[in-house]
């Protein structure tokens, strides 16, 4: 009989392991360009995480839809992310890269619309709050995106968000 035991490999899984998780979010966006009093709009955003602190992220920044001076900016950007739990906390660094587009908006000041796109990466943070099993609320996430090739010494917006996700 023990000579048995070894042959019926009952392990159990382990309890503690959670699987992936993937969250899909929505936000506003406050955006400080370089060029502009702040720019307002809407941000979409989805996190996919591998293990416990290794994940990916996903931004669309719409940061064309409140401009005083008729300038927008929109940027969609994708990259690794880290993030750390404390009770119902979760801090989190992010390094994004991707490309934006710069917009001159009609009818406005400008004679004729133009869009231009370039290359933008960007690092960051922010925090997330577990409201519920299915909930997670951002209330703090930040951007300092970097757009290189835009003439003449490249654009440094901010961008800041706040927003809530459903965690699946």
């Amino acid at each position: 009989m023990l000579g048995l035991t070894a042959s019926l490999n009952a392990q159990a899984i382990p309890a503690a392991t959670k699987p992936s998780r993937l969250q899909l979010g929505a936000g506003f966006s406050y955006a400080r360009p370089d060029y502009s009093t702040p720019i307002k709009g809407l941000t979409g955003y989805g996190d996919f995480d591998f293990t416990r602190h290794l994940g990916i992220e996903g931004d669309i920044h719409i940061v064309s839809l409140w401009t005083p001076s008729d300038i927008g900016e929109n940027t969609y950007l994708v990259g690794p992310r880290v993030k750390f739990q404390f009770g119902k906390l979760t801090p989190y660094a992010k390094a994004l890269g991707g490309f934006g587009q710069f917009k001159f908006q009609y009818p406005s000041m400008f004679p004729k619309a133009a869009t231009y796109t370039y290359g933008v990466y960007a690092f960051g943070g922010g925090v997330d709050y577990h409201y519920s099993r299915h909930l997670n609320i951002r209330p703090f996430d930040i951007e300092f995106q970097r757009w290189p090739s835009f003439k003449p010494d490249g654009l440094t917006p901010i961008v800041m968000t706040f927003g809530a996700a459903y965690s699946f």
